[in-house]
């Protein structure tokens, strides 16, 4: 537990809980992923270095979360908490997805021996209904919902908050369900869900709200919600009440940073979409302009070659 005031330099410094769950999942990812990029360039494939930076960030932000002092200062600050909440479930999932971590172990993974037995699994997994259950906006939002009204408004989040296992297990549930809301709704990874980006779009204008009203409520609010933070550090200069407003304010602030990225991505899948879909139609006219030339240059065989003038055909009369 920290003893001294938050300054960037002691909240980034190395120092992990216990049981470092995420520190070492990034770890293991990192190289997977890595692994992945190295195997396809041998085979002569090439990979997006942009989707190799985007999923390298993602870790950095899960680590810097998790494996920094910053966790600590978690446990004794309700804002510092905040800034992790917002991090795990809105903002390193997009950059991991952005990474499409799925596509690159299906491009990846070699066709034979042990390699077609992880393919098989993946491929069963996006096929399985569990899955397609799992992804569905009637699950998803209410998931999305519930990690933050059902967390801080009951005494689950005081429960968790008592160990330190039971804080990693929240961080854990942070990042799955922010990558389970936004994996369908981004669509660069193979998903079991196939819909429009309207509809996508639709989706996440349906989420954020949710999360904008919950941070107005915190920002507002008078009285403590939770009862972890109900003693401020003495001389910290903060107060249980002013540093809980702090972090309504932050997480209020961070409903804009997915939906912008998330706007952004689906309107560059609705341009390049549209672009295909003209050059389909471009190349059905095509394939409809040869077809109508052949039949043409079909009828010009069957006629004489020679056709008798007009002129000539009145002095044989």
């Amino acid at each position: 537990m920290p003893l001294h005031p938050p300054v960037l330099r002691r909240l980034l410094a190395w120092h992990p809980q216990p049981l470092p769950v995420l520190p070492v999942l990034c770890l293991l990812a990192f190289v997977a992923y890595s692994w992945g990029v190295v195997h396809l360039l041998r085979r002569g494939h090439t990979w997006p270095v942009g989707r190799w930076i985007s999923f390298t960030s993602g870790l950095l932000i899960v680590l810097a979360v998790t494996g920094t002092a910053l966790n600590g200062y978690a446990m004794r600050l309700f804002s510092v908490h905040m800034v992790q909440h917002m991090v795990l479930s809105m903002l390193a999932p997009l950059l991991l997805l952005m990474g499409a971590p799925v596509m690159l172990c299906l491009r990846a993974t070699p066709a034979q021996g042990a390699g077609a037995i992880v393919r098989r699994l993946v491929v069963r997994c996006l096929h399985s209904r569990v899955l397609a259950v799992m992804t569905k906006p009637v699950v998803t939002l209410p998931l999305f919902i519930a990690s933050l009204y059902g967390l801080y408004f009951t005494p689950v989040f005081d429960a968790a908050m008592r160990t330190w296992w039971g804080h990693d297990l929240m961080l854990v549930h942070f990042l799955a369900v922010g990558l389970l809301l936004f994996w369908p709704i981004m669509a660069i990874d193979p998903n079991p869900r196939a819909t429009s980006p309207v509809l996508r779009m639709l989706e996440l204008f349906v989420a954020m709200p949710f999360h904008a009203f919950f941070g107005v409520i915190v920002m507002t609010s008078t009285t403590l919600l939770v009862r972890t933070y109900k003693t401020a550090p003495p001389g910290w200069g903060t107060t249980p009440v002013t540093d809980q407003q702090l972090g309504g304010g932050i997480a209020w602030a961070f409903s804009e940073i997915p939906t912008l990225l998330v706007v952004a991505v689906l309107f560059v899948q609705w341009a390049r979409a549209s672009d295909r879909e003209a050059r389909r139609a471009d190349r059905a006219a095509d394939r409809g302009d040869e077809a109508l030339n052949a039949y043409n240059d079909w009828l010009a065989q069957l006629a004489p070659q020679r056709s008798t003038p007009i002129g000539e055909q009145g002095d044989r009369r």
